[in-house]
């Protein structure tokens, strides 16, 4: 999501917001993935949607598109409690996770159940 009022015609990295708990930047130094049409999750709101989806095996589904890959899938998914029709799908979720575990520039691990 873009932060209000910013120049449309210059917009700067930090003028990106995760679609899930709006405050998050892309350029403030956390990690973050990139979805379709400028949407981002990032890393705290990432370890949520894991955390529900894997950890607690939730198989609770939106009837919201997903925010990161824009489609309708019959599948777990998780939805930020900020903006309900901000959601996750499970595929995304995963995808997301594994960019994130795998990427040099982040510390960021997968949760898991101790």
């Amino acid at each position: 999501m873009q932060r209000e009022g910013i120049d449309k015609e210059n917009v700067q990295p930090e003028d990106i917001l995760c679609d899930f708990c709006e405050s998050a930047a892309w350029a403030a130094g956390e990690p973050c993935v990139e979805g379709h049409q400028g949407s981002i999750i990032c890393g705290d709101c990432l370890k949520l949607a894991y955390e529900q989806l894997i950890l607690l095996e939730s198989d609770e589904q939106s009837s919201q598109k997903c925010r990161m890959c824009l489609e309708d899938r019959d599948e777990p998914s998780w939805s930020s409690k900020i903006d309900p029709s901000a959601t996750v799908c499970f595929r995304c979720m995963k995808q997301a996770a594994a960019v994130l575990q795998k990427s040099k520039l982040w510390d960021w691990v997968k949760p898991t159940s101790d």
